[in-house]
């Protein structure tokens, strides 16, 4: 499907909840999962700086790499459908600079100024808390340089270096099980911590040299030729996020359109507006049973809102006719599908996708459906979801002209067609979803279903 610069679903779930967890007062559970790990934190970085082994402090580099922590703190990066900030540019001269044992302890120091000087983030006790048990990550790779690094930088342990790495990525994984844990949210995709991983791996390969450097007798002053990098990530950082504050504006256009033809329709005639709400939420969770990725229960959704707007284009005496239509009325009303889909194509973009599964909405599965007569999976997979889902709607609705069938033979009438009307696996699925007892007994209370 053409996306133009839309995200997915998945990805605008993320962002839009990253944005409303920074707004949201939070929970005790947080407060206690947070300030917990925070404490422990605190205290370990204590432990180190007083009982770790301390070797001779260079007031200019710590000066240096401070600052340096406190520039990439400040820089937020998106990766995928997250962010991450570039402090491994800070981290790895960090812990070739200075003694191993006081880095945990200053990158604590960094991350609560980050908070409390300007610029930062709203000077909150949850906001230092949780940049203080943030910093938890500091504790691995320092733990596996005090036992096993070397008393000063050399190549040759470099598979120390891999580890300590490693441990640190073992730290942040401990930490976003915390997240989920305090915010009772499912985990990252696996996919996303990836692609944050592999550019912390590719930051620290891009630091670790000009540390050697610094940490060698050129002096902490080469930890300026990160200087450049900085401005460069910070440059494509801001364009980046302007591309995903476009395509969140985006997402609200399309859908914010979808919703105004729904209320055209619904001005038009009630019923078909009605039954267009209907049958998207029903749709969107037989599309969900089937398994559809995101996009698919996206197109699914804005299909089934506007499954009816070419009916905008049918006559009224046609479109409310208290009886049957002639066949010369229904030659009219089969041109509605085609009609939806050539109004969807003027708005363009998503929308104009949706038009094709629009289209197709009242093809049937053995081939003698409308306008175009396709079989079997020729048919878009979102046009065979809504299909059964508007013809349930419709079986187990009143209208002027028929009552409503009850569940029990709107369930045998769905049975029967599975196989010439419908897609068997939609159908399926569909009776899945409607012999749970949750939406059988909300549709009751709405009185559209007379068991």
């Amino acid at each position: 499907m053409a996306m133009d610069a839309y995200i997915s679903p998945d990805t605008e779930d993320r962002l839009r909840a990253a944005a409303k967890r920074v707004r949201e007062a939070h929970s005790m559970r947080w407060v206690v999962i947070q300030g917990g790990t925070a404490l422990i934190a605190l205290g370990a970085a204590i432990a180190f700086a007083v009982l770790g082994p301390v070797r001779h402090l260079d007031p200019l580099a710590l000066v240096m790499t401070a600052l340096l922590y406190f520039v990439c703190r400040r820089l937020r990066v998106p990766v995928g459908a997250m962010w991450t900030v570039p402090i491994q540019l800070a981290v790895v001269p960090m812990f070739l600079l200075l003694p191993p044992a006081l880095v945990p302890a200053v990158a604590m120091a960094c991350e609560v100024a980050y908070v409390v000087l300007p610029g930062g983030p709203s000077i909150r006790m949850s906001a230092i808390l949780m940049q203080i048990a943030d910093s938890v990550w500091a504790l691995g790779p320092a733990t596996v340089l005090l036992l096993l690094g070397p008393a000063h930088f050399s190549w040759g342990a470099w598979p120390v270096y891999v580890l300590a790495l490693v441990s640190q990525a073992l730290m942040d994984g401990l930490a976003a099980a915390r997240y989920w844990l305090a915010e009772g949210s499912k985990p990252t995709d696996l996919g996303e911590l990836g692609w944050m991983y592999l550019t912390d791996f590719c930051l620290s390969c891009v630091a670790l040299p000009v540390a050697a450097a610094a940490a060698g007798s050129s002096g902490p002053a080469m930890l300026l030729l990160m200087v450049p990098a900085l401005g460069l990530m910070r440059i494509m950082a801001q364009e980046r996020s302007g591309r995903f504050e476009n395509s969140l504006a985006l997402s609200d256009a399309y859908r914010g359109t979808a919703e105004l033809l729904g209320e055209v329709i619904e001005d038009d005639d009630a019923y078909t507006a009605e039954h267009s709400r209907d049958v998207a939420e029903l749709a969107v969770a037989v599309a969900t049973r089937l398994g559809l990725d995101s996009v698919a229960r996206r197109s699914v959704e804005f299909g089934a809102l506007l499954h009816d707007v070419g009916k905008v284009r049918v006559p009224h005496e046609i479109l409310k006719k208290a009886g049957k239509l002639d066949e010369s009325e229904w030659v009219v009303m089969r041109q509605h599908t085609a009609d939806g889909e050539r109004m969807l194509q003027v708005v363009g973009g998503v929308l104009s996708d949706v038009g094709r599964i629009v289209r197709h909405t009242h093809e049937r599965y053995d081939g003698t459906g409308y306008p175009d007569r396709l079989c079997g999976e020729q048919i878009p997979i979102e046009s065979r979801v809504i299909a059964v889902a508007d013809a349930w709607n419709a079986m187990t609705t009143s209208r002027t002209y028929r009552k409503a069938l009850s569940t029990e033979l709107a369930l045998e009438e769905m049975r029967r067609c599975a196989g010439t009307h419908f897609d068997p696996d939609a159908v399926d699925a569909l009776l899945e979803e409607i012999t749970g007892a949750a939406f059988v007994v909300k549709r009751a209370r709405t009185g559209a279903v007379h068991a």
